[in-house]
């Protein structure tokens, strides 16, 4: 694939299992949520369907751009640099009431993980950013000013770390903090690090802060529920996650769209549970041995699908 990347190339995961599952016919009209590198959406282009490709981050867009020029791309592309949270809204003012696909991919790109001065990872010292829209506080603006209790609460709701206090204290004694390198070198000390173990103990307190910095669990509840609504009777929604936090909101939100009322039973009463809104639920669907060896960053993805039902949409919660 071309693509539009600033350095190392992104390369889309479960590409075929994505587009197997909207199953993207000549003439439709798609979605993907998450452009990035414009991986997904190349290959959608490559049926005939015309795509619209949203991002929040501004790079993605312009690289895009730069992108579709380069390849005389036809006008089955648009691009509109918004969260993929509203887009039932920008369709709309679009002009495109109802689509028959939409693919998304959670959390952060390769190309933001590889350029050091955005702020996302650790593997290079770079500004403590993290801010995928490039706007508002920044990660550094959150662990330099919030409380001990917050930044605990954040660290063991969004990364898990167990020892989310500890980090949070030391972080506290170490403000202010201004580069990648200065805090997880503030982690690793506080949790013991040894070189050479197989998995960075900075890792989840980064995926912590990210997470909050940039409201994504609230972002994907809500663009879950967007898709809801745009979506056709027979469209697919696809959507690729990378860690539990995101997979269980997908689970959930799939089940719950899915359950149908039931006739009851003798053990449990009959119950009005709304119908429908989703069918032909998948299981989760991971990569095999041989994406992984091609790209490592793929081990954790997890695929679900669904088909979208005649059944009016539900209020996002």
């Amino acid at each position: 694939m071309s693509a539009p990347s600033q350095t190392a190339p992104h390369i889309p995961v479960l590409l075929d299992e994505v587009v197997a599952a909207l199953d993207p016919q000549p003439g439709d009209v798609l979605v993907d949520a998450t452009f990035g590198a414009g991986g997904y959406t190349r290959a959608l282009l490559d049926t005939g369907a015309t795509v619209h490709a949203f991002d929040r981050d501004p790079d993605a867009i312009k690289a895009g751009r730069k992108w579709a020029e380069a390849h005389e791309m036809p006008p089955r592309l648009v691009l509109h640099p918004r969260r993929f949270s509203e887009m039932a809204e920008v369709m709309a003012e679009a002009g495109v009431a109802r689509v028959d696909g939409i693919a998304m991919d959670i959390g952060v790109s390769s190309m933001q993980l590889d350029q050091a001065e955005r702020g996302f990872a650790f593997s290079a010292d770079g500004p403590l950013d993290m801010r995928m829209e490039q706007d508002g506080p920044s990660a550094a603006d959150f662990l330099n000013t919030a409380e001990a209790d917050q930044i605990a609460d954040v660290l063991y709701r969004y990364g898990e770390e167990r020892q989310s206090r500890r980090v949070a204290r030391a972080i506290i004694a170490a403000r202010p903090l201004e580069t990648t390198g200065e805090l997880a070198r503030v982690i690793r000390k506080a949790l013991g690090h040894r070189p050479g173990a197989p998995k960075d103990p900075a890792t989840r307190s980064f995926q912590a802060i990210r997470i909050h910095v940039n409201g994504e669990l609230d972002e994907l509840e809500q663009g879950l529920f967007a898709a809801e609504r745009l979506l056709k009777s027979g469209g697919r929604l696809a959507v690729v996650s990378f860690h539990s936090l995101e997979d269980r909101i997908v689970k959930r939100f799939f089940k719950s769209a899915s359950q149908a009322a039931g006739g009851g039973s003798r053990h449990l009463p009959h119950t009005d549970a709304p119908p429908a809104v989703f069918s032909q639920v998948s299981k989760a669907i991971r990569p095999g041995e041989a994406e992984i060896a091609r790209n490592p960053r793929s081990r954790s993805s997890v695929l679900r699908h669904a088909v979208r039902t005649d059944i009016a949409p539900r209020e996002a919660a």
